[in-house]
């Protein structure tokens, strides 16, 4: 599958809330119109550094995520979206470059791929069959009537 085919497997989610849910643990809920997806478990560090990303707060990104735009800036590639989804009881994420030629990079740590995704408001897919439906108040208060 080429980088910018559209992979039916996976759908695309924003972050609606991110926290921390202890002082080791953080959060994060994606959602759409129709999907919603909570995922927690990564450290709550990370979880500053996304909430940070999100209120702007760019110009000191952790040495991590510096390195990889020096190495993309070096290499004149662009990372365009990134895909979780879970293997072995464990949120990883496959991060997707394109430039001068693609490339995947896989099996990486979900949290740093959504704060690199964060960082450079790149899209986020998640694997559909880990998404929960959402369903609307309207539905619920048709299913309630006909109780």
């Amino acid at each position: 599958m080429k980088i910018d085919e559209i992979d039916t497997d996976y759908e695309t989610v924003k972050i609606d809330q991110i926290g921390i849910l202890d002082p080791l643990t953080g959060a994060v809920l994606f959602k759409d119109e129709k999907v919603e997806f909570l995922m927690s478990g990564f450290s709550s560090e990370v979880a500053s550094i996304i909430s940070g990303f999100m209120d702007g707060k760019r110009e000191d990104p952790p040495t991590v995520y510096r390195l990889i735009e020096q190495i993309c800036e070096e290499n004149e590639i662009l990372l365009v979206k990134v895909k979780i989804y879970e293997s072995g009881g464990v949120f990883r994420a496959n991060l997707y470059f394109t430039g001068k030629k693609d490339m995947v990079f896989r099996n990486f740590r979900a949290s740093d791929a959504i704060a690199l995704a964060t960082y450079y408001n790149i899209p986020i897919l998640v694997r559909k069959s880990m998404l929960k439906k959402i369903q609307s108040n309207n539905d619920s208060e048709s299913n309630e009537e006909l109780e």
